[in-house]
């Protein structure tokens, strides 16, 4: 077969040149009306004159074989000789034309004759025998044939055919041949060999008796007027006399050329002499000289070869021998008569065909028995027996061979529903669909086939489409997955009530796992496991294998969420169920607790992680830098409760942190106020700045019952004992409601003993009552003379505003340190 493409490749790349050679010779010739041709691909008939192009009718686009003649290339001839040639080669394709049988040659266009050529079109043709045994003469350029050789089973059922073929012109039309040769045999596209070249043929001319008038062998004619010499009886110079015997005679030297070494005649004839010598040669011809032929043909090519023509066998005889009683004969033979036989006759031969085929040459079942299965594909009840054995034959061949012979065939069977078991041998022979159909093709015709099968009705055929449907995951796209396949399978398997196919589903899906998204697996198939009502111990494990493979496999894995909450709650009440066998509960178990240690150690690593974080965003914080508070601002908010003055008090830092929505609308009203006088303070006091006194004398004790309004208690104020240590915060002498309400009462204060340079303006805006350095008290629990001076400087206060200072009258201890009794500080307070 692979010689029997290089050929047709070899031909094809001839296309320009063969339209370029037809142009200069078919121009007005009446064939190229009707007929396209495009490639020289043989040649045939006496002296192989005919040029052979492949070709189609442009009206049905059916391949055909135009057979042309050059008359140019009877130049060399004289004009007599020419007209004797032209008219012998008329005879020939009009003697065809007449008549129709299998065996013959079939002519689709008569002659017809322009002034450059004879031309005429018939069934699509390979080659001439000549052509294969190596004569190349008006054959394209190099032609490569010396590499095709004849399987037995050809040579056998091609000289069944010519036999068969002698018999009807013999019998039927009363017609000896006279020239049956290698010219005049042609190999049609399917490999059948066709009888070719009626040139010189002769009617019987008695319609009571059979009569053969007798012509003459003339060697001073050219050779291509009269039949081939080789293959002439003996009678011809015997008796003068020729019959339907002659035909066999040139049939069994056929046989014998067919079988020699570089294909030669028995005995060489080159002129007169050799001619009338041959006779005699074959008198003493010896089975010796036969020993090419096989063993059954031997003693019948001897028969056919004798010079009595009453002793050789005739056409019926001749096809009726043992050595045509063969599997791959008459297997090549029933295949011819099929359309005589009807479908029931027919499809008991259909039953034995695969095992026939085997004992076929590949290009045998291509060529011969491929074309006549092909014709019953056109029923759909013959579908059925036909499609294995055309399965059977694209087993073996390539993908070149299956596209271009094979697969047209086959697509509109793919789409028939009807009879069942079309589908059924589909995908029983699914692999090699896969193997040898294009991707394009597979998803056009295959995959739609798969689908019908998964809507059928038939669980067979579903068990089948699922077993086979995972072979088609690498071609399947995420559209088709997502909207063709699995819904079909999730249906498939919610309804059936069939065991065996629901639990195909679930192993059908386990295997298209690995092919599909993450996130297709977690929407649309871990969902549907739940809803499947059954709990069969297979449709368990089915289950259980489905979500082991999801959860193992390094591109899927189910996550902790799901499985907490989806997963093992389904898996867990399957636990206790009562069909299951020890190993089974034994898997399922030890799933659920591969889950469950796995959701505990991504949880508890998660936990782990968080507690890091918030230990490491501590640590930050506590290394950020921050102003530490010098006194508990707890222990500041208990000195004016003990006073009974949180009425009066503005709110604390404490106090601040608490939600807006705890205040009653009363207390919102009153911090409004607040915050109105003390801008108005701070307005008055930069618009108004008050003289200060630079005097140095000391300043006479003032009574600030009288003098000062009623005032707040100084935050370093503590009424359970004025010897307490005092903590301060502050921020708290800054803040606004403190300055405002102490404010109004230091104005009027006498300044004593003020120093220009004893106190930073900065410094009184950070710290203007000094507090921070009243911290510290003494053995006694008194506060140091000092520190508390320093507080109590009325400088502090107000230095850069030029205020009036207040003088306390005040008594000092033994220590030197200034006391104050509890009856001054409430009246400061007041």
């Amino acid at each position: 077969m692979e010689v029997f493409n290089k050929l047709y490749s070899q031909v094809s790349s001839s296309v320009s040149s063969t339209v370029s050679q037809l142009s200069g010779v078919l121009p007005g010739n009446p064939v190229t009306r009707e007929f396209d041709a495009s490639s020289h691909i043989a040649s045939g008939g006496p002296g192989l004159l005919w040029k052979i192009y492949k070709g189609c009718k442009r009206s049905t686009k059916q391949e055909a074989a135009i057979f042309v003649l050059e008359k140019r290339q009877l130049d060399k001839f004289n004009k007599s000789d020419k007209e004797m040639i032209l008219e012998s080669l008329r005879l020939g394709v009009s003697q065809l034309t007449k008549i129709r049988h299998p065996r013959i040659l079939t002519v689709q266009h008569p002659l017809e004759e322009s002034r450059e050529s004879l031309a005429f079109a018939t069934e699509p043709v390979f080659a001439s025998l000549a052509n294969v045994l190596g004569e190349t003469v008006n054959m394209p350029q190099p032609a490569n044939l010396s590499d095709y050789k004849f399987y037995d089973i050809e040579i056998k059922y091609g000289l069944l055919q010519i036999g068969e073929g002698l018999a009807f012109l013999h019998n039927d039309v009363k017609l000896v041949h006279r020239n049956i040769c290698p010219e005049s045999i042609i190999i049609n596209q399917q490999g059948a060999w066709k009888i070719f070249g009626l040139d010189f043929c002769v009617h019987s001319t008695s319609s009571n008796q059979v009569f053969y008038p007798f012509q003459q062998y003339d060697f001073t004619l050219p050779y291509v007027s009269q039949p081939k010499v080789e293959y002439i009886p003996p009678e011809y110079t015997l008796t003068e006399t020729h019959s339907t015997s002659s035909d066999l005679f040139s049939l069994g030297m056929l046989a014998y050329v067919l079988h020699s070494l570089n294909h030669q005649t028995l005995i060489s004839v080159k002129d007169w002499h050799q001619f009338k010598s041959r006779p005699q040669q074959l008198k003493t011809l010896s089975t010796s000289k036969l020993q090419c032929l096989p063993d059954s043909l031997r003693e019948y090519v001897k028969m056919m070869l004798n010079v009595v023509p009453d002793l050789r066998p005739d056409a019926h005889q001749f096809v009726k021998i043992p050595y045509f009683e063969d599997v791959g004969v008459k297997t090549l033979t029933y295949l011819d008569s099929l359309l005589q036989w009807d479908n029931l006759q027919r499809s008991q031969f259909y039953k034995g065909l695969p095992e026939a085929l085997t004992k076929l040459p590949q290009r045998v079942r291509v060529q011969q028995v491929l074309p006549c299965l092909a014709r019953d594909l056109a029923q759909p009840t013959m579908i059925p027996f036909v499609l294995p054995s055309i399965l059977d034959i694209a087993q073996e061949c390539n993908e070149v061979e299956y596209i271009t012979k094979i697969l047209p065939h086959l697509k509109p069977v793919m789409k028939l529903v009807n009879p069942i078991q079309i589908l059924l041998i589909f995908l029983q022979r699914m692999e090699l669909l896969l193997k040898l159909t294009p991707t394009s093709d597979i998803q056009q015709h295959v995959l739609p086939m798969l689908y019908r099968g998964l809507d059928a009705d038939t669980p067979q055929i579903h068990e089948l489409c699922l077993s086979v449907l995972p072979t088609f995951a690498a071609l399947l796209d995420h559209g088709s997955v997502k909207n063709s396949v699995l819904p079909r399978i999730k249906k498939l398997c919610l309804s059936t009530s069939t065991l065996s196919v629901r639990v195909n589903c679930l192993l059908c899906i386990g295997r298209l796992l690995e092919h599909l998204d993450k996130w297709l697996v977690l929407d649309e198939v871990l969902p549907f496991l739940p809803q499947i009502p059954s709990r069969e111990p297979a449709v368990i494990m089915g289950i259980l294998g489905i979500y082991k493979l999801a959860m193992t496999h390094k591109k899927l894995g189910i996550t902790k969420e799901i499985m907490a909450t989806r997963v093992l709650p389904f898996l867990i009440p399957l636990c206790i169920e009562n069909g299951l066998t020890l190993k089974q509960f034994n898997a399922l178990v030890a799933l659920v607790t591969q889950m469950f240690r796995l959701v505990e150690s991504e949880h508890r690593i998660k936990l782990e992680q968080l507690n890091t974080v918030q230990e490491h965003q501590k640590i930050l914080e506590s290394n950020m830098p921050t102003i530490v508070p010098n006194t508990n601002p707890t222990s500041l908010d208990k000195i004016f409760t003990d006073f009974g003055l949180d009425d009066n008090l503005p709110l604390s830092l404490n106090t601040q942190r608490q939600s807006v929505s705890s205040l009653s609308l009363q207390d919102k009203q009153r911090i409004l106020k607040q915050q109105e006088t003390v801008k108005i303070l701070q307005n008055q006091t930069m618009l108004d700045p008050l003289p200060v006194n630079t005097n140095t004398t000391p300043a006479q004790p003032v009574n600030l019952t009288n003098t000062l309004p009623p005032m707040l208690s100084p935050p370093w104020y503590n009424s359970n004992s004025i010897n307490s240590p005092m903590h301060v915060p502050t921020n708290f002498v800054n803040s606004s409601n403190f300055n405002a309400q102490t404010s109004q009462g230091l104005q009027t204060l006498p300044l004593n003993n003020v120093s220009n340079n004893s106190v930073t303006s900065a410094n009184l805006l950070h710290d203007p009552f000094q507090l921070s350095k009243v911290n510290q008290t003494d053995s006694k629990g008194n506060f140091q003379t000092s520190k508390f001076q320093a507080s109590l400087q009325p400088q502090n206060f107000y230095s850069a505003q030029n205020v009036m200072k207040p003088t306390f009258s005040s008594n000092k201890s033994e220590s030197g340190n200034i006391s104050l009794s509890k009856d001054e500080i409430m009246d400061f307070l007041k």
